[in-house]
């Protein structure tokens, strides 16, 4: 059990009164668990084999053919009819996914063109290349998340800090700080990513490291606002007269209240970073061709008109996601409030 301050007790049952957005919080962790389990939940390798009187998992290692009986010394294809018999004539047995697809496993087994509609080999049909449309939601809402997660941590470092020497000091450093700070914002972000992805291939890291050079600026104006407040209450200015060190003021008696207002924004950050990198991947120029992406199961989408269930399931998973986290948002935004 947590040892939460009485304040902190108050705004934690202020954020399970909102029933909405404590609901939303559970079903968004077990969603992210399960995209975090992705290839136990969606995978063209088996999750084990029982092989004469050996157990195998191809889900975490690599095997070869011959080790099976056969006669390549290349990794099988489990799903063929020749490798399933030649484990069956064993007495052996293969326990396969929920889904036996990966996001990039290619169905060549499908009764109608690509993309097909959904069936009870494929349940959310297939895209345009044969590949099952419900691994890559999984696969490509955990790399949305994670993206978004991973940005949203370095924004907050960046943003707090940027914003606490800035309230802190004041001054020159201030000054410099939001002359610097309106000429950042002021760069098309968007614009930029398109031009940069002319010189280098995007990736995962790529794309982060360019988004976090503007992320931060969310929270500089909100911390900024509370350390100016807070430098000047009378408890801080007693903690210095007694000598503590700037850093120790700042840590100690002043970034504790400046979160308060900085945690209501976290999740509105996660939202706008999985939205940019939707976007990035609609127009093609976010994560690398191949890779599972909302975004670029958008695209697909829009180029297969006579296929409505491609851009039907990109459009739950993300208003399910955006809409857990707006729920969330709006629950810590109540439960922070000074005035309630």
């Amino acid at each position: 059990m947590l040892n939460l301050s009485p304040l902190g007790r108050r705004r934690l049952a202020r954020f399970k009164a909102n029933r909405r957005g404590w609901w939303s919080l559970w079903i968004f962790i077990a969603l992210f668990v399960l995209c975090l389990c992705g290839e136990l939940i969606a995978n063209d390798k088996p999750l084990a084999i029982h092989f004469k009187d050996r157990w195998y998992f191809p889900v975490v290692s690599s095997y070869v053919e011959t080790e099976f009986g056969g006669e390549l010394p290349f990794e099988p294809d489990y799903r063929s009819d020749y490798v399933r018999k030649l484990i069956t004539d064993q007495d052996g047995w293969m326990l396969f996914a929920p889904i036996p697809f990966s996001f990039d496993t290619v169905n060549y087994d499908l009764q109608e063109p690509a993309p097909s509609p959904p069936s009870s080999q494929n349940w959310l049909g297939t895209d345009d290349q044969a590949r099952d449309v419900l691994a890559r939601v999984i696969f490509g809402a955990r790399i949305s998340i994670l993206f978004a997660l991973i940005l949203t941590a370095i924004s907050v470092v960046v943003g707090i800090s940027a914003g606490a020497l800035q309230g802190y000091y004041g001054g020159l450093v201030d000054l410099l700080g939001q002359r610097l700070q309106e000429v950042w914002s002021g760069l098309p972000v968007l614009y930029l990513l398109i031009i940069l992805s002319g010189f280098v291939a995007p990736s995962f890291w790529w794309l982060l490291g360019i988004m976090a050079l503007f992320s931060w600026l969310a929270l500089v104006d909100v911390v900024r606002a509370e350390f100016m407040r807070g430098r000047n209450l009378e408890y801080v200015k007693a903690a210095r007269a007694l000598g503590l060190s700037d850093m120790e003021l700042m840590r100690r008696h002043i970034l504790p209240n400046a979160m308060t207002s900085t945690l209501t924004y976290l999740p509105f950050i996660v939202t706008g970073a999985i939205a940019t990198l939707t976007a990035l991947d609609f127009l093609g120029f976010g994560m690398p061709p191949g890779t599972a992406s909302l975004g670029e199961l958008i695209g697909q989408a829009k180029r297969n008109l006579q296929a409505p269930w491609l851009g039907l399931t990109a459009f739950c998973a993300l208003a399910l996601i955006l809409s857990l986290l707006v729920f969330i948002g709006e629950a810590c935004r109540d439960a922070f409030d000074p005035r309630a």
